[in-house]
Formats: C-alpha cells, sequence, structure tokens
C-alpha cells in the first residue's frame, strides 16, 4: 500500500498541440501491480506525434504521456511476489491480449489487440505511475536511472538489428542519424559490423563523428560512388531505412549489394515509392521492424550496462516536470537530440 497522501504531478496531452500539468489523485496498485516513483522519463517522436495531434484517434484526453523510462517500485499490489519496493526497474510498454493471430503465431509484441502503454493507456510522464508487474524490467545497480531511461529506444535498436540478421563483418548503412539512428548505428557495431551513418544535420553528424561512427552527408557526396568504394563495389549488406523520407528509402535501396537487407525503421506518414524494379534485380530482401521483444529488452539494459551504447553524449539535457512544455518545444527545433524529464524535479 502506498503511504504518502499527496497528488502527484503528470504532464498531459489536454488536445490542440496543449500540454498541461495535471494533479492526479494518488492510488494504491492493485492486484498484481506495482508503483514506481519515476525517475526520468525520455520524450521520443511520437510523443511530438501525439502532442500535433496525429494519433488523436488512439489517445484518450487528458493523456498522460510517455514510455522510455526509468524508476524504483515503492509499492507493491496483492499477488506480486517476484518484487520488492526498492527494486530499480523499466518498463516494456506493451500489453497484449494473447487471442489474436499474432498472439497465437507467437508475435504478440505485434499484437493485433496492442495496448502501446503511454498512447493508448497512461504513461510515465508523472511522479508515481501504477502499472502490471509482467511489463517490469529489472536494471542492475552498476547503471544509472538517466541512462537506464534510454532502455526502451535502445531495445528498438536491438529488435531492429537482430531482425536484420546482422552478421559481424557485414557492411551496414544507417540512413538517419538521430537518435535511434544513432542508437542502431551503435548496436550494429558492437555486433561486429562495419557502419556509416547517412545523415543530413551537421550537428547530428557531428554527434554521430563525436561517439566515434563513421558518418557521410548524403547531400555533399556522390552517394552511389561512396558506396561503391566503401564496399568494394558490392554495396552493404544491410540497410536501415532510419530517416522516415523517401529519398531516404531510394539511398537505403540503391545502396544495397545483391541479397542485401532493407530494415524499415521509420515511420513514413505517407507511403514513399519503392523501387521494387531494384528488389527484382538484386533479389532485396525487405523487412518491418516494429517495436520490440523481451529479449530485446533484456540486452538493452546488458548494452547500457557494458556502456556500449552512448547514453550521455545522446542525452542533450534533462528537465524538471514543469518543464515538459518547454522540453517538447526545444525537442521541436531539431536542436536537441534526447530530452528527459525529471519527474520528480519540479513535481
Amino acid at each position: 500500500m502506498k503511504s504518502e497522501g499527496s497528488n502527484m504531478r503528470s504532464a498531459c496531452y489536454v488536445g490542440e498541440r496543449r500540454l498541461e500539468l495535471f494533479d492526479l489523485e494518488p492510488r494504491d496498485p492493485g492486484e498484481g501491480e506495482v508503483t514506481i516513483d519515476v525517475a526520468y522519463t525520455g520524450i521520443c517522436g511520437t510523443d511530438l506525434h501525439i502532442l500535433h495531434g496525429a494519433m488523436d484517434a488512439r489517445v484518450t484526453l487528458p493523456a498522460v504521456l510517455g514510455h522510455e523510462m526509468s524508476g524504483t517500485i515503492s509499492a507493491l499490489g496483492d499477488g506480486v511476489t517476484e518484487w520488492s519496493v526498492g527494486d530499480r526497474v523499466t518498463v516494456m510498454p506493451l500489453r497484449w491480449c494473447g487471442d489474436c493471430p499474432a498472439c497465437r503465431a507467437g508475435c504478440s509484441h505485434i499484437c493485433h489487440n496492442l495496448d502501446f502503454i503511454g498512447i493508448d493507456s497512461p504513461g510515465s510522464m508523472q511522479a508515481s505511475w501504477n502499472v502490471p508487474q509482467e511489463v517490469l524490467v529489472r536494471l542492475p545497480a552498476s547503471l544509472s536511472l538517466e541512462h537506464a531511461a534510454l532502455a526502451e529506444p535502445t531495445a528498438v535498436a536491438v529488435h531492429d538489428v537482430r531482425r536484420a540478421n546482422l552478421q559481424e563483418g557485414e557492411r551496414a548503412l544507417v540512413v538517419g542519424g538521430g537518435p535511434i539512428g544513432l542508437l542502431v548505428a551503435a548496436v550494429a557495431r558492437q555486433r561486429g559490423a562495419d557502419v556509416v551513418v547517412a545523415e543530413l544535420s551537421e550537428s547530428r553528424r557531428e554527434l554521430a563523428d563525436k561517439v566515434g561512427l563513421q558518418v557521410v552527408d548524403p547531400a555533399a557526396v556522390d552517394m552511389p560512388a561512396f558506396i561503391a568504394g566503401w564496399s568494394d563495389g558490392a554495396g552493404v549488406d544491410v540497410a536501415f531505412e532510419v530517416s522516415g523520407a523517401a529519398a531516404g528509402v531510394q539511398t537505403a535501396i540503391q545502396s544495397l549489394a545483391v541479397r542485401g537487407r532493407l530494415v524499415c525503421v521509420a515511420i513514413h506518414a505517407t507511403p514513399p515509392p519503392v523501387d521494387l524494379f531494384r528488389v527484382f534485380w538484386r533479389e532485396l530482401t525487405l523487412i518491418g521492424a516494429r517495436v520490440y521483444e523481451r529479449a530485446d529488452f533484456t540486452e538493452a539494459v546488458r548494452l547500457l550496462e557494458l556502456g556500449a551504447v552512448p547514453a550521455a553524449a545522446l542525452i542533450t539535457r534533462v528537465e524538471p516536470l514543469d518543464r515538459a512544455a518547454a522540453a517538447f518545444a526545444e525537442l521541436e527545433t531539431g536542436r536537441a537530440m534526447k530530452v528527459l524529464i525529471n519527474c520528480h524535479d519540479g513535481s
């Protein structure tokens, strides 16, 4: 049971591109639930899409945002036996029905009736958060809670690389050097691949270079010539399309070697044209990669603990909860890479 009696602050989307702070009445965890004192919540592209109204059909207003998080268990509901107060955790924010064709096929992470927590149900941008115990992921004591807030986007990258079946020594092109693109590149590098990031933004190229990644400006070089020179004329084994731009799709497909694999990571608001002749001519494989599975989260936490993911470099700033709206506005300018909300500072 919770002993704290004061209201809990939360950052909520209320429609019309507005984010407001609300005082929520604290609730004891239900059966099978735990209460988490949320330490940090990261803002991601999906949160921005929600703020822009692009997901109004899914959210219930006022909608507590956030699904990239870390925190500490502060209370246990009835029936919770595998967890203790004080455990440090993150959350794999997926709940599935267990009965749809996807679930029956062993692909519950892309359940037809998926509840993506933080979109379809209240998220983590609040000081205190009740969640079902089955979504918890344990954090090691040696991993800072600040860096652990990157577990969810790192799990995305791990899933992308695993879907690619990327092998040691293969060449991989990552088209798009935003947060997910750089995480994909870091995970691919850790797997032993030779990696190049293609990114238009100078500041993002500088960050990629800072963390030791080879990076190229696709607007400033002849990309086919560059890829041919880098790959001894063969093309790359895997291309990850993370830009969300039609030109990025074209660059990725044109860069692939015979029987290369294109991994579709970005969400395209408008279906882009795809050169199916190139797919036919080189016997290419197109691979979808959506969210993650439990094994991806476990591996993400391991990589963060090892320092294989440049968490400190990716976190541009940390803002208090009462500056959440300003943090969203800063992220929209493109000047920040990853902004975290300290869910107790300012709450």
